[in-house]
């Protein structure tokens, strides 16, 4: 698990020892992946460098992927349009949302490939 401070000095020491950008664009390039796969795309599996997670219906018909991203296990939940969330009433407009966990806590969402 980690917080989203454990999560920003993380990637701010492997940028500062590799001296290269850094590596948050990738994260979520693989957020929006998993999202348009799973979401857009309808596949049964979700692909991220090169290994497969299957995508499973949760509870209320609602896609889940379980996966790893640099050695963190995530998982990305189609957003629940019957809650009172703002997430939610962005899904009963149509669009689609899918929230990422760590270990239970919502870290990211991506809604309609953003």
């Amino acid at each position: 698990m980690f917080n989203a401070k454990d999560f920003q000095a993380h990637f701010h020491n492997l940028t500062k020892e590799r001296d290269w950008t850094p590596v948050m664009p990738d994260l979520q390039e693989v957020l929006v992946s998993v999202w348009r796969q799973s979401l857009v795309d309808g596949a049964t599996s979700v692909e991220i460098e090169g290994k497969k997670y299957p995508v499973m219906t949760a509870k209320l018909h609602l896609k889940q992927v379980d996966f790893q991203f640099d050695g963190y296990e995530l998982r990305g939940l189609e957003q629940n349009p019957e809650t009172k969330s703002k997430w939610a009433e962005m899904a009963r407009q149509g669009k689609k949302v899918m929230q990422f966990l760590d270990g239970g806590r919502y870290e990211a969402v991506v809604v309609d490939g953003r």
